[in-house]
C-alpha cells in the first residue's frame, strides 16, 4: 500500500478515536464529580444515575438510527453534526442551574454523541479493509478508552478540586472544535452503496424499551409498585412488538437476521455484560472512595490509575491477539480478570485493605482493556460493507444499554440497602449485592467467550453472513427475497 494512502488512513483513525475521547471522557470525568454535584444540587442516588443514565439511554436508543442514516444520507456529515451537537450539550451542561436542566442537556449531548461513535467505527471499517490491519485499528480505537478513563479522573478531579465540577464540561469544546475542522478538511464523503429506508415505528419501540426499562429500575426503589409496575410493562410489550415487527420489515432498524451468528450475538450480550461491569464498578468506587474514605476528587482520580492504566495498555494487545488469533483468547482473559476482580469486592471486602483495593483495580482494567476488541471486530466481522454501520451501531449499542443497566441496576441495589445514617455506616453491606452482581457479568463474559467463539460459532457466522451476502445481491439486482 503506498505510504500517502497509508497515512491518510492514520489520520482518520485519528479523528476517530477524537471523537471516542470526547465521548469517554465525559462518562470518566463525570463519576469523579458526582459527589460535587451531589452536594451543589441537592441530589439523591436516583438523581445521580439519572445524570449518567439519561446520557447513555438516549445514546443506546439513537445509536442504530444514526448509523443506518449515516450510510444513507453520509458518513461524515452525520459525524460533523454529531461534533456540533456533542459540543453545544456540552457547553449547555456547564450552565445547568439545576439537576433537572442538567440532565435534560445530558440528553442534548446525548443526540451529538449517538452520531460519532457507530459513525466513525464505519469510516473505520471502511478505511481498513484489511481484517488484520482493521484489528489494529480497533485495537487502538480501543485504547482511547484506556486514555480517557486514566486521563479522565485525574484531568476531571484536578478541574472540580480547582474550579468545580462545571469545567469537566469545557474539555469537551476544544477537542470537539478541533475535530469538527480535521473531519471537514480529511475524512471524505461516503455512504452504503443502498439506502437504507427510514423505520420510525423500530425507532420508537425502541426508545419505548429502553426508556421505560431504565426509569422501572432507577425509581423501583423510592417508587411504588403502581408506579414501577406500568413501566416495566411498556418495556415488555415493546421487546415483544420489536421482535414481531422488525422481521416483517424489509428494511427494519434492528435486522434480526444478524442474530443468527452466534459470535454476532454473543458479542451482543458480553457487550451489555461487560459495560454494564464498567457502570457498576466506577459508580460503586467513586462513591466509596469520596463519601466513605472521604478522598478530594484528585485523590480519588489518582486511586482510579491502577484501572486505567492496565486498560490503555491491554487494549492494543487485544486487537494484535484478534488479528493473528482471533477473539476467543482475550475473551477468556477478559471474562477470568472480571469476574476475580469482582470477587474480590464481594467476597473478600477488597475495601478495607488498600492491597486488595488495587489488585481488584488492576484486574478489573485488566480485563476491560482485553474485552473492547473482540467485541467490535466481532460485531462487524462477516457483515456486508454495506450494513457496517448498522452492525457496529448494534455493539456500540450493545455497550451503552449495559452501562445504563449497570448503573440503574446497581444503583437501584445500592438505594434499597442504605439506611438512615452516614455512607460510612453502610456502604459496603449496602453494595455487596452489587458486587455479586458484577461477578455474574463477568461470568457471563467468560462462558460465552468460550461457547461462541468455536468451531461451531464460526460455521453459524459463515452461514449468516452467506445469507446476508446473498440478500444484498438480490436486492442490487431488485429482485425481492422470498417470504
Amino acid at each position: 500500500m503506498p505510504e500517502p494512502s497509508r497515512r491518510r488512513r492514520l489520520l482518520v483513525l485519528a479523528i476517530c478515536c477524537m471523537s471516542l475521547l470526547i465521548v469517554s471522557l465525559d462518562n470518566t470525568v463525570l463519576n469523579v464529580a458526582l459527589p460535587s454535584m451531589q452536594k451543589e444540587l441537592h441530589a439523591s442516588v436516583a438523581g445521580l444515575q439519572w445524570t449518567i443514565d439519561a446520557y447513555t439511554v438516549v445514546l443506546a436508543t439513537l445509536l442504530m438510527l444514526a448509523g443506518s442514516t449515516a450510510d444513507r444520507i453520509g458518513r461524515k456529515r452525520v459525524f460533523m453534526a454529531g461534533l456540533a451537537v456533542f459540543s453545544i450539550g456540552s457547553l449547555l451542561c456547564s450552565l445547568a442551574p439545576s439537576l433537572e436542566a442538567l440532565v435534560a442537556f445530558r440528553m442534548v449531548q446525548a443526540v451529538g454523541g449517538s452520531m460519532l461513535n457507530p459513525v466513525a467505527m464505519s469510516i473505520i471499517t471502511n478505511t481498513f479493509t484489511d481484517s488484520r490491519e482493521r484489528a489494529r485499528a480497533i485495537g487502538a480505537w480501543g485504547a482511547v478508552v484506556g486514555i480517557s478513563m486514566a486521563a479522565g479522573p485525574l484531568v476531571g478531579g484536578l478541574l472540580v478540586e480547582s474550579v468545580g465540577w462545571r469545567s469537566i464540561f469545557w474539555i469537551n469544546l476544544p477537542i470537539g472544535a478541533a475535530a469538527l475542522l480535521l473531519t471537514l478538511r480529511c475524512i471524505p464523503e461516503s455512504r452504503a452503496p443502498k439506502a437504507r429506508r427510514p423505520d420510525p415505528v423500530g425507532q420508537l419501540l425502541v426508545i419505548a424499551l429502553f426508556g421505560a426499562l431504565t426509569y422501572a429500575i432507577i425509581e423501583a426503589p423510592e417508587a411504588g409498585l403502581s408506579t414501577v409496575v406500568p413501566f416495566a410493562a411498556v418495556a415488555l410489550l415493546a421487546l415483544l412488538g420489536l421482535l414481531w415487527y422488525e422481521p416483517r420489515r424489509d428494511e427494519p432498524l434492528i435486522d434480526l437476521r444478524f442474530f443468527h451468528s452466534a459470535p454476532f450475538s454473543g458479542a451482543t450480550v458480553i457487550a451489555i455484560s461487560a459495560f454494564a461491569a464498567l457502570g457498576g464498578f466506577l459508580f460503586l468506587s467513586t462513591l466509596y472512595l469520596q463519601n466513605v474514605r472521604g478522598l478530594d476528587a484528585l485523590h480519588a482520580g489518582l486511586w482510579m490509575i491502577p484501572m486505567a492504566a492496565p486498560t490503555f495498555l491491554c487494549a492494543p494487545l487485544s486487537g494484535r491477539l484478534v488479528g493473528s488469533r482471533g477473539p476467543r483468547l482475550p475473551l477468556l482473559i477478559a471474562g477470568c480478570a472480571i469476574t476475580v476482580s469482582a470477587l474480590l469486592f464481594a467476597a473478600f471486602q477488597a475495601e478495607t485493605s488498600n492491597a486488595t483495593l488495587l489488585l481488584g483495580y488492576i484486574l478489573f482494567g485488566v480485563g476491560f482493556g482485553f474485552v473492547n476488541a473482540p467485541i467490535t471486530n466481532t460485531a462487524v466481522s462477516g457483515m456486508p460493507r454495506a450494513q457496517a454501520g448498522v452492525a457496529a451501531a448494534v455493539a456500540s449499542t450493545s455497550r451503552q444499554l449495559g452501562q445504563t443497566l449497570g448503573v440503574a441496576v446497581i444503583g437501584a441495589v445500592l438505594a434499597s440497602g442504605m439506611a438512615a445514617s452516614s455512607y460510612r455506616d453502610t456502604f459496603v453491606a449496602a453494595a455487596r449485592p452489587g458486587w455479586w452482581i458484577l461477578v455474574v457479568c463477568g461470568a457471563l463474559v467468560l462462558t460465552l467467550g468460550a461457547l461462541t467463539t468455536g468451531r461451531w460459532g464460526r460455521r453459524t457466522a459463515d452461514r449468516t453472513a452467506d445469507r446476508l451476502q446473498e440478500a444484498e445481491i438480490r436486492d442490487a439486482a431488485g429482485v425481492g427475497a422470498p417470504h
